[in-house]
């Protein structure tokens, strides 16, 4: 019996799931339309999305190499295209070397300041991936890779990287490390035989969710925080209710013992949240 082999740029797309770039790449754009105060210019626009996209397409080849033998081992992830072999170490490797080249040519694009700064999230995404061998604040390292798309972004764009800027960080690595807590729990049971590091691991499940809320109600709190200090009109306050509101539905759906929906709250709603929040604050910069 044959069977048909998808196309090579098909399986490169699937290896670093390239549709999840809806979770960081619409907090790089808030960064850039703040920082601008209206639109930043179709060219910085242009390159941010290219920065961004180069940038998480070498995190997660990056994280696919360093895993694939977890993976191989993983139920889960048995199907992922390293530990099936469909695709080979090399082509994996070949693909991080032409993101890095890819998110190099377009910081060169942006600001200056950026250009000296490149080396802090390429060493992130490296170091990463091996943190759950060794601790449960691997969460926190993830929430701090993505909290960088808005203050690079406002970086690239402007150059300056004010309070509110880091806040908006903030808001987004806290946003990250919540739901990735919930991610966790997907893997619990494959973690401990293989002893990783996870906060469900070290806390148990009722301790992700507690974590989780803690995170994601500061979220709205330092997205708040930022709208206070940067004087923004009311349709950011519509953004940063509506994710409240989004949070606290992801929140409602998933609770200790009952992990049915587990993926809708994950995938869909933290897709949702991104881009609704953007489009709150695109409203409020342009019309405003």
């Amino acid at each position: 019996m044959s069977t048909t082999v998808a196309p090579l740029p098909r399986r490169l797309a699937s290896l670093v799931r390239i549709e999840h770039t809806v979770f960081a790449l619409p907090f790089a754009y808030v960064g850039a339309f703040l920082a601008a105060g209206g639109w930043p210019g179709l060219a910085d626009v242009f390159w941010v999305t290219v920065a961004m996209t180069g940038a998480r397409t070498l995190a997660m080849a990056l994280n696919r190499l360093a895993d694939a033998e977890l993976d191989a081992r993983n139920p889960r992830t048995a199907s992922r295209e390293l530990a099936t072999g469909a695709l080979s170490r090399g082509q994996v490797v070949a693909l991080s070397a032409v993101a890095l080249a890819v998110f190099l040519v377009a910081v060169f694009q942006l600001d200056p300041v950026v250009r000296l700064l490149w080396p802090i999230p390429v060493a992130l995404f490296f170091v990463y991936p091996y943190l759950k061998r060794f601790t449960w604040l691997c969460h926190l390292w993830l929430g701090a890779c993505l909290g960088l798309a808005p203050v690079g972004a406002w970086l690239a764009v402007s150059g300056t990287a004010p309070w509110e800027a880091w806040t908006l960080a903030g808001a987004v690595a806290l946003w990250v490390a919540g739901f990735d807590l919930f991610y966790s729990l997907f893997d619990l049971e494959h973690d401990r035989r293989e002893g990783l590091h996870s906060w469900a691991v070290r806390f148990g499940e009722r301790g992700v969710f507690w974590a989780a809320r803690a995170f994601h109600a500061a979220t709205v709190a330092l997205l708040a925080a930022a709208g206070a200090g940067l004087g923004v009109g009311v349709l950011y306050w519509l953004g940063v209710l509506a994710v409240a509101v989004l949070l606290g539905y992801e929140h409602s759906i998933v609770r200790p013992g009952d992990l049915r929906r587990l993926d809708a709250a994950f995938f869909t709603v933290n897709g949702v949240v991104s881009v609704v929040f953007f489009a709150f604050v695109a409203a409020d910069v342009l019309v405003g």
